[in-house]
Formats: C-alpha cells, sequence, structure tokens
C-alpha cells in the first residue's frame, strides 16, 4: 500500500490553524472590543497555549493589539487598514464603471482602475480591449507603483514622506525603460503633476504603454487612478497625445461622481 507523503499532516495542520486564525478574529464584536486569553480558548475549543500562540503571532502581523494593563486582546490596526482598501475599492469601482466601459468604447483599447498599497498598486477593475493583442490586468494582481503609470499617477500626488517610502523600496527594473534612479524617478513624478497624467512607455512591460491620471476623493486626495493601455504598435507618441485628454476628462468625471470640486482658475 503506498504511503501518503509525510507533507500532508503539515499542510492540513496549516489550514488548520489559518481557519482557527480566522476565528479568532471573528470572536471579537462592537459588544465584546477586548477578550482575555482565557474566554478566546474557551470560546473556540482550544487549549490556551494555542489560543496565546495565535494571539501572538496575530499582534506580530497588527491584526490584533495587547492592552498592557489587562492583557486583553482587542483589533489591530491591520483590519482597519485592510478594510480601509476594501471600502475604498468598492467605492471607487462603483463610481468608475460606466466612464471606464465608456473610455473603452471611445479608444478600444483596455482600461484599468488602480489604488496604492504601499509600494505596489493594486488593479480594482479592468476592461479589456476586442483587440486580439491587448493589454491585461486581472483583478487582484500587484504591480509596482514606480513602473507603471497608474502607481506614477498616484504617487505624483502623495507626501514627500510616501514617495520617498516607494524609493527607500528599491526602483527595481523590469524592462531596459524602467526608472531606477531615485532623483530621475522625482523628476518623472514633477512631469506627471505639471502634465496631470502619467505616460508609461514600456517600463512594466516590453512592448506595451499606458497613460493613467489621478481620481481625487472629496477631501482633494488621490485615491485611485485610471489607465488606459495596449500595444507600442497601436499607441504611437502621436496616439498618445490624443488619448492623454480622453484618460484625465474620464479620470475627472470619477473624481466628480466621489464628490471632487475642482477650484475654478482665479
Amino acid at each position: 500500500m503506498a504511503r501518503k507523503p509525510k507533507t500532508e499532516p503539515r499542510r492540513r495542520e496549516r489550514l488548520s490553524s489559518v481557519s482557527t486564525a480566522m476565528r479568532l478574529l471573528k470572536a471579537f464584536s462592537e459588544d465584546e472590543v477586548d477578550i482575555g486569553i482565557s474566554a478566546l480558548a474557551k470560546r473556540l475549543g482550544i487549549a490556551k497555549s494555542t489560543a496565546h500562540r495565535l494571539a501572538v503571532t496575530l499582534v506580530a502581523e497588527g491584526m490584533l493589539e495587547q492592552d498592557r494593563d489587562n492583557g486583553k486582546y482587542r483589533l489591530g490596526i491591520g483590519l482597519f487598514r485592510l478594510g480601509a482598501l476594501v471600502r475604498r475599492r468598492m467605492e471607487v469601482s462603483n463610481e468608475a464603471r460606466p466612464y471606464l466601459y465608456s473610455l473603452r468604447e471611445t479608444i478600444n483599447e483596455s482600461v484599468h482602475l488602480a489604488i496604492l498599497d504601499g509600494a505596489e498598486v493594486m488593479y480594482v477593475y479592468n476592461l479589456e480591449s476586442t483587440h486580439a493583442i491587448r493589454s491585461r490586468s486581472d483583478l487582484g494582481v500587484r504591480k509596482p507603483a514606480h513602473s507603471t503609470a497608474e502607481g506614477q499617477a498616484i504617487l505624483a500626488f502623495q507626501s514627500s514622506e510616501r514617495i520617498d517610502h516607494v524609493i527607500a523600496s528599491g526602483l527595481r527594473a523590469h524592462t531596459p525603460k524602467t526608472v531606477t534612479e531615485p532623483d530621475r524617478f522625482l523628476k518623472v513624478l514633477a512631469a506627471v503633476r505639471q502634465r496631470g497624467c502619467a505616460i508609461e512607455d514600456e517600463e512594466s512591460e516590453i512592448g506595451m504603454v499606458c497613460v493613467a491620471a489621478p481620481i481625487r476623493d472629496d477631501t482633494g486626495v488621490v485615491v485611485a487612478a485610471l489607465g488606459l493601455a495596449g500595444p507600442v504598435t497601436r499607441l504611437s507618441k502621436k496616439v498618445v497625445a490624443g488619448i492623454v485628454p480622453h484618460v484625465i476628462a474620464s479620470a475627472d468625471q470619477v473624481s466628480a461622481r466621489l464628490g471632487f470640486r475642482a477650484r475654478a482658475a482665479g
């Protein structure tokens, strides 16, 4: 009789631990925001040592916090950050959808919606071109912010501290055209601010060009970027110049839907 691989019990154990950790987080509620280890262990039907080990791990990841006075645990700021990302994604995606469809119908190139998460952008909506050769960015896919038009369009309007964080994370080259020098990257962001959009010329993927413009919320903060991408064989510099106003206008329409009101020129 063939023996089962020894790794299978370990895999089941890891999955069980993940499941228990999720149950532990779900034990908290508005009525009970602080819970001690003994109560958690009893509620989950696990040993106190197991509950403690899971709690310590979740504290290290920012998912839980421990009160130094009474030793009890509460949900951590890490969960708030994840929740804020989900809420932002849902709000921006819902408001942007009709304008993404309109832009795709007008230009017939793939359009994307992305938000910033640390030093990366995460694509939260995607409509592909009907062309056989087209750009793709599946939902949930993350890419380095520095090498993407969407990332540059968002970063250009962030604080210097946040930009420094991205630079410190490393401006790794993804193609020969990726900007990897900090000083040159800062000049790229300055050009984005002046132009009102980012133009990525094969910096993330060879053969692909992307134009992206920032999307602002009701307070004026840039929270996302709308991008349009396609192959360099179709998106020449002359074509891109004609596309830029459409991308900026679409992003501005989404911003307006989110409550942003641009100041009149004085």
